[in-house]
């Protein structure tokens, strides 16, 4: 009885879960070698236990936990460096609105007209109040302010006018802050703080200068829209794939500081091209190059940058005089790879800036509010997903029958190996610069003027930051004409003064430079038709008093990012054909 006891105990499926081959071989020899010999054998209460252990924890260990070290044995073993891991860390980016209407179709320019005149209706009526600049209320709370807050919203559209009106942030009026944050791209979170109330408070003349200077941006434009198109709206700093009138994609970008705008651009997407080099424009040789080589004379050789001359041919860099700037006539090229300045896509766009967008090593920009930090390029978060959308209908590949997904895209990376892959069908991309801009659902959508080119050259008192940018709070000392035009000695050779920008503080007109004639505003390239360019009129902005002079100087054009010099653009200098695009 007691060995028919021991047998079902140590039964073969009772066993096979938690012990060993080996294991489980001893404990079947051992309950046979009991039954033969008959000898009866006190249960041991040590093994029991053991044995249900086993059945119960081993299948719920993970296999990595089963090779790592007990505490005991890690104090025993020495400790092995961890390998650096070449892994990117996870991207964070900043929110962007999920709205399916693009920023720009063929019907924003006359929406955008409309709306100006709406807005202009509003100026002559005496726009809205203004609320107190520390103003901070959240949901359920009450304050004296929230009376004039209900009828700017109301008067905007973002509030039913036949709302009730009192002074509490109740829930129908949390739902129209968040409408007017949706607007004017502002984190969407219903509370009343610094950034929305500095949007409230930009007057009405001010918007509906946006609007008319936006939509007089759009005249003479001959973009091909098609079912599929890409918009890149600078203010706003993100990039929209459009298909078939509804943005299916809306991506974090960065754009060009204030000295090196994003121009304004009308071309077509040709190629996606992974693991890109990149060609450094003859600028940064001069500006960035040649002043680090002179102090660290290993910093090409770190940055895997050739230098190579006629023919192809690499030059050690060594043999170059880096006391002169003879180094700006030889190509200098970054080689392909996760530091690359390019990332490692970069989405190819033939056009006179020589600009386009890509990816980029350093992705902690994408996370901030404010975005405008390139040297005239874009900067795309997400651009291997953007890739896959262009790529699509274009054979993978393995050829006719094969896509360009995910893991296509990543496996032709990770070989680092340059590939150009051509679109079979070209797609239209467009840069443009809509501070404002009314889209068909009667909704108006406002952005900073980063810029400065919807106001006159000297600032008015009403142009400040439209919510995203900080207000000024230190006024800006009156200086020599040499220091405001720019010492020759200190800019580089074909670089240009960069224009007031509405952050700026505001000079008076005794103090200012530029209040002696008042010219005409500064204008950055590619942002206003040709046709006006040349008469020397600037569509949309405050008429300027005739001096008889020239307009002020342009910004300087796109620097870093570029595959080629720093272009100046056709309408500052006609004669002076853009560089062609390299890498």
């Amino acid at each position: 009885m007691l060995s028919r006891h021991r047998t079902v105990v140590l039964r073969p499926h009772r066993l096979r879960a938690g012990l060993s081959p080996l294991a489980l071989l001893w404990a079947l020899g051992g309950a046979a070698t009991s039954q033969v010999s008959g000898v009866p054998e006190a249960p041991s209460p040590a093994k029991a236990p053991k044995v249900e252990s086993l059945t119960t924890t081993a299948p719920a260990t993970p296999a990595v936990q089963a090779i790592a070290p007990s505490a005991g044995e890690a104090s025993a073993t020495p400790a092995v460096p961890a390998k650096k891991s070449r892994e990117l860390p996870p991207l964070v980016v900043a929110r962007v609105s999920a709205d399916p209407v693009p920023t720009l179709s063929p019907a924003t320019f006359l929406d955008t007209l409309r709306m100006a005149d709406r807005y202009q209706a509003m100026v002559d009526a005496g726009g809205w109040t203004a609320l107190p600049a520390d103003l901070v209320v959240k949901p359920g709370a009450s304050h004296p302010a929230i009376p004039a807050l209900r009828k700017h919203l109301a008067l905007v559209g973002d509030l039913p006018p036949d709302a009730p009106m009192n002074d509490q942030l109740d829930a129908s009026l949390v739902a129209a802050v968040k409408a007017f944050q949706a607007r004017h791209g502002l984190p969407e979170t219903g509370l009343i703080g610094r950034q929305t109330v500095a949007a409230l408070n930009v007057p009405a003349a001010t918007r509906q200068r946006q609007l008319a200077a936006s939509a007089a941006r759009q005249i003479g434009s001959n973009f091909a829209y098609g079912d599929r198109y890409v918009v890149v709206n600078i203010p706003s700093a993100t990039v929209e794939a459009v298909d078939h009138g509804v943005v299916v994609r809306r991506y974090v970008a960065v754009v060009g500081k204030p000295d090196k705008a994003t121009p304004r651009i009308e071309a077509r997407i040709t190629d996606v091209n992974l693991n890109p080099t990149w060609t450094l424009p003859v600028s940064i040789i001069k500006k960035e190059i040649i002043p680090k080589m002179r102090k660290d004379p290993g910093y090409l050789a770190r940055e895997r940058i050739r230098i190579l001359g006629p023919g192809g041919v690499e030059v050690d860099p060594t043999a170059i005089d880096w006391s002169s700037e003879k180094a700006a006539n030889y190509t200098l090229r970054q080689d392909s790879g996760l530091d690359n300045s390019l990332g490692q896509v970069r989405i190819d766009m033939p056009n006179k800036q020589a600009v386009y967008m890509h990816d980029t090593p350093s992705k902690s920009l994408f996370a901030r509010e404010v975005r405008f930090h390139s040297h005239g390029c874009v900067r795309v978060a997400q651009v291997k997903e953007l890739a896959g959308w262009l790529l699509e209908g274009t054979p993978g590949p393995n050829g006719t029958g094969s896509t360009w997904g995910p893991i296509e895209i990543e496996t032709s990376i990770a070989t680092n190996e340059r590939l150009d892959i051509k679109l079979p069908k070209q797609i239209p991309v467009t840069f443009v610069y809509l501070t404002g801009y009314a889209t068909p659902d009667g909704r108006a959508h406002f952005r900073d003027d980063i810029y400065g080119i919807d106001s006159p050259a000297v600032p008015m008192p009403d142009v400040a930051a439209t919510g995203t940018i900080a207000p000024p709070s230190v006024t800006v000392p009156a200086t020599t004409k040499a220091s405001t035009a720019g010492s020759a000695s200190a800019r580089a050779p074909g670089d240009k003064p960069s224009p007031v920008t509405p952050t700026l503080a505001k000079p008076s007109l005794a103090k200012s430079p530029l209040a002696k004639p008042v010219e005409a505003a500064p204008v950055p390239p590619g942002l206003v038709p040709k046709a006006s360019a040349q008469k020397g009129a600037v569509p949309g902005a405050a008429p300027a008093q005739s001096s008889g002079k020239t307009a002020a100087p342009r910004p300087a054009r796109a620097g870093a990012d570029q595959a080629a010099g720093d272009p100046v653009p056709p309408r500052s200098i006609p004669s002076r054909a853009a560089l062609p695009p390299t890498d």
